[in-house]
């Protein structure tokens, strides 16, 4: 199962509450959960941002869902 698919679906949410939430068309998203599209790069940080992850977990690079800790650079 695509991860975009399978933490949308534990936070019981839609594709269109999703796509309403990155401003695109839920055919758009739906590409993306299905990987028939690559997810630019904003659109990844606004979803690791809004499920409180990684992007590496998004990605499938990690197991881990906890998101990193913040850098100082960021801050």
């Amino acid at each position: 199962m695509n991860r975009l698919k399978e933490i949308r679906e534990d936070k019981d949410l839609y594709q269109k509450d999703i796509a309403s939430f990155l401003n695109v068309d839920q055919s758009n998203y739906s590409k993306y959960e299905l990987e028939k599209i690559n997810i630019p790069v904003d659109v990844l940080v606004k979803l690791a941002k809004y499920y409180n992850t990684s992007i590496d977990y998004l990605l499938y690079l990690t197991d881990e869902r906890k998101p990193y800790p913040k850098s100082i650079v960021n801050k």
